[in-house]
């Protein structure tokens, strides 16, 4: 092999990692950016947790979202860049693998965001910056930081702090309101799975999952950190992570370990969903109970005299409470399909026949 062919192979090799690290980046930057448009206590809480603020849960959120094209002139939402109660932002940025630039991406976002935000003004104003670590490679620094050198007006660091995910616990992002970022505990294994599928890893990965990752949520739904939806949301996504991860491993599919996952992560689902339903079914009994005792006291009076008869108040009764029953579903459908937006599902949620919940929605 001649010296031409050697470096063609190094340069090949190398151009693949590229793209792979590429295809990997964009996995997890589609998965942090739809974490960063839960509900607004649940972004919040990660603000807080992450920046060491205070913000109330109900504080108003802008998203700066804002575009850029890279080598390949593929257009990417390069940034995400976070303002509370229109006054403080923050640039949030996740980093799957090494990048020995990124600090200068992250200035580069924060200046164009500055003068942009400052325009009718001589201050350009940063978004206090941080970069989130996925992985444990070794000798990440605490911080990152670039010299600005003014010349005769003074040399300037620019720092950015640096939170090393996989450093911590579920529960310790649960303590401090972060638990939006529980799907990427998911990579907490990837490295000795990778190595070798022993019963212990496999146990280890089991209880990662369905003990310490999913008991996270449910403890932060229960205490009103994240919503419903938002839990629901979350455990979307770690599904799809343990897919993208592990599902494809050969002892993983012939030892019934993924069959075994799925169950216990729909079997939360389930129960999300069962809750709902009950809360649905509540509320809709209440206001049918509401409205049928004030409508059929005020039909039955009109309708009888001084001997008001046992069938003309069964009739009465029955008639209201099979149009106030009809009204209140109707508009128990339309709620949840303006935030659902899935015929399907919101006839699965309510238990009725998929032609009546179409028909209620196009009437």
């Amino acid at each position: 092999m001649t010296y031409r062919d050697i470096h063609a192979d190094i340069f090949m090799e190398k151009n693949q990692k590229d793209v792979n690290n590429r295809q990997i980046a964009q996995i997890y930057d589609r998965i942090f950016k739809k974490i960063l448009t839960l509900s607004t206590r649940a972004v919040i809480g990660l603000i807080n947790g992450l920046f060491e603020t205070e913000y109330p849960p109900d504080s108003i959120i802008t998203y700066n979202w804002t575009e850029h094209h890279d080598d390949n002139l593929k257009r990417t939402l390069a940034d995400t860049i976070i303002t509370i109660n229109h006054s403080h932002s923050y640039h949030i940025e996740a980093q799957m693998y090494e990048d020995d630039e990124i600090e200068f991406r992250v200035f580069d976002y924060g200046y164009r965001h500055a003068l942009n935000a400052g325009k009718d003004t001589d201050i350009l104003q940063f978004p206090e910056p941080r970069i989130i670590y996925l992985y444990n490679y070794k000798n990440i620094p605490d911080i990152k930081e670039i010299i600005l050198d003014f010349g005769t007006q003074g040399i300037f660091p620019y720092r950015i702090p640096i939170f090393k995910l996989l450093e911590h616990t579920a529960e310790e992002l649960s303590s401090r309101k972060m638990v939006i970022l529980i799907p990427f505990m998911m990579l907490k294994l990837r490295d000795s799975i990778r190595k070798e599928r022993t019963p212990e890893n496999m146990e280890a990965l089991r209880t990662l999952i369905l003990d310490d990752i999913i008991n996270a949520i449910n403890k932060n739904q229960a205490l009103g950190n994240i919503t419903s939806g938002d839990a629901n949301k979350l455990r979307s996504l770690i599904q799809k992570l343990y897919n993208h991860l592990y599902s494809h491993y050969e002892e993983f599919i012939e030892g019934g370990f993924n069959d075994m996952m799925e169950d216990g992560l729909v079997l939360e689902a389930d129960i999300l969903e069962a809750e709902l339903t009950k809360k649905i079914t509540e509320r809709v009994t209440k206001e049918v109970t509401e409205q049928v005792t004030q409508q059929v006291t005020q039909q039955v009076t009109e309708q009888v005299t001084e001997q008001v008869t046992e069938q003309v108040t069964e009739q009465v009764t029955e008639q209201v409470t099979q149009d106030v029953t009809r009204q209140s579903q109707r508009n128990t459908i339309c709620k949840l399909y303006s935030k659902l937006k899935d015929v399907k599902q919101v006839a699965d949620l309510l238990e009725l026949p998929l032609d009546i919940v179409q028909k209620e929605i196009e009437r």
